[in-house]
C-alpha cells in the first residue's frame, strides 16, 4: 500500500478591518506562586475543570467552518456572519452520542471509557430502582389488604403472613445491602473523579485575554484569584468593562465560561455576535493562542507569588507588548498601538 506525504489541509485566515471591529478572548491559567526559569505548564479549563497536561489535537477535519474565510470574494462583515451561522448551534449543549475518534489519546480514550462504564452502571441502577419501587408498591398493597381483613381471616392466613413479613424482611436487608454497596462505589468513583481533574494539588491564578483582531493590541488582562474556580459572572463583569463600544464579534472558544447565559445577554445588550470557534480547531482562535503563548514566554523568566504581584508584572507586560514591532501583522515592523493609529487615520 502506497503511503503518501501527509497532506495538510491549507489554512484560511482573515483579521479585522477596523481596530474594535472583533476582538478574541481566551482565559489562561498560571500558578499562584512561580519562581524565574521555572516551567509553566501548558493547562486548559474549558471543560470547566483545569486540565493541566493539554491533549494531543485531533487529526484535521477535510472541511470545517473555518475555510469560509478562504472566500476571497467576501469581506470580513459577510464572512464572519457565515462562519457564525454555521456555528451558531455550538453555543448550546447538544444531546446524542458521542463517537469516540479512533486516533483519541490514550488518557482521553481512558477517561471516556471510564464514563460509558459508569453510564452502563447508572442505567442498571435504573432498572434495579423500577423493579424495586414495583416490589415495594406490592408489598404495601397486601398489607393494606391484609389490614382490611377481619380478625378470623387474618388467623386464617397467619402462616401465610408470617412467611412474608419474613420474605420482605431479608429484601429490605438486601436493598439496604446493596445501596450501601453503590455508596462504596460512588465514593471511589468521586474520588477518581477528583484526582483527574485535580490531579496537581497547586493553586491558580486564571488571567483573560483580550486581544483586539485587527491590531493585535492587548485591551486587557484582567486578573482572577479565584482560578480554577473562576465563574462566568466574573469573565462577563470583566468583558463588560473592557470590551469597545464598537465591537461587532467577539472571538472565544466553547468553554464553559464563554457558554454561559450571562455572556449571551451581555452580546444582546451591547449588538455584538459571539463567535464559538470550532472544536478540536483552536487555531480559530489563533490570535489568542499566539498571545497567551507570548504571555508564558515572558511570565517564564518571571517572579511572583501571589494575584498582586501578577497583576503588576502583567500591567508591564502589557505595555511592553502593545509598543513593540509584531510581525504579525499586515504592516510587519509596526507595533500594535502604531499599527492602530495609522487604521483610524486611514
Amino acid at each position: 500500500m502506497f503511503k503518501g506525504k501527509k497532506r495538510i489541509p491549507e489554512r484560511a485566515g482573515r483579521s479585522a478591518e477596523q481596530p474594535g471591529q472583533a476582538v478574541n478572548v481566551d482565559l489562561c491559567f498560571v500558578p499562584v506562586e512561580h519562581g524565574e526559569k521555572d516551567k509553566l505548564p501548558a493547562v486548559s479549563g474549558s471543560s470547566g475543570h483545569l486540565v493541566v497536561e493539554r491533549l494531543a489535537e485531533e487529526r484535521e477535519a477535510a472541511h470545517w467552518p473555518g475555510q469560509v474565510f478562504g472566500q476571497v470574494e467576501l469581506d470580513y462583515e459577510e464572512a464572519m456572519q457565515s462562519y457564525a451561522q454555521q456555528t451558531r448551534d455550538r453555543l448550546t449543549r447538544q444531546k446524542g452520542e458521542f463517537k469516540l475518534p479512533e486516533n483519541a489519546p490514550t488518557v482521553w480514550r481512558q477517561s471516556w471509557q471510564a464514563r460509558e462504564e459508569r453510564h452502563r452502571v447508572l442505567q442498571q441502577r435504573r432498572k434495579e430502582d423500577e423493579a424495586w419501587l414495583i416490589e415495594r408498591q406490592a408489598h404495601h398493597q397486601l398489607v393494606e389488604a391484609y389490614r382490611a381483613l377481619t380478625r378470623r381471616n387474618r388467623a386464617a392466613q397467619a402462616i401465610h403472613w408470617e412467611a412474608h413479613k419474613a420474605y420482605w424482611a431479608k429484601q429490605e436487608q438486601q436493598r439496604l445491602a446493596v445501596l450501601a454497596q453503590r455508596k462504596e462505589v460512588n465514593d471511589t468513583w468521586h474520588q477518581h473523579n477528583r484526582e483527574r481533574e485535580h490531579g496537581d494539588q497547586r493553586s491558580w491564578i486564571a488571567v483573560l485575554v483580550l486581544t483586539d483582531n485587527c491590531s493585535r493590541q492587548c485591551i486587557g488582562l484582567p486578573v482572577f484569584a479565584s482560578g480554577a474556580k473562576i465563574t462566568a459572572q466574573e469573565v462577563v463583569t470583566a468583558l463588560r468593562i473592557l470590551l469597545p463600544q464598537e465591537l461587532a464579534f467577539l472571538i472565544s472558544d466553547q468553554g464553559t465560561h464563554f457558554r454561559s447565559k450571562l455572556l449571551a445577554q451581555l452580546a444582546q445588550e451591547a449588538d455584538f455576535v459571539q463567535i464559538p470557534i470550532y472544536r478540536h480547531r483552536p487555531q480559530s482562535n489563533g490570535i489568542a493562542e499566539r498571545f497567551v503563548r507570548t504571555l508564558k514566554q515572558w511570565l517564564r523568566d518571571q517572579f511572583w507569588t501571589g494575584a498582586d504581584e501578577l497583576t503588576q508584572l502583567l500591567i508591564d507586560f502589557r505595555l511592553d507588548y502593545n509598543n513593540r514591532p509584531h510581525q504579525g501583522l499586515p504592516s510587519s515592523g509596526l507595533s500594535p498601538n502604531e499599527f492602530a493609529s495609522r487604521i483610524w487615520l486611514m
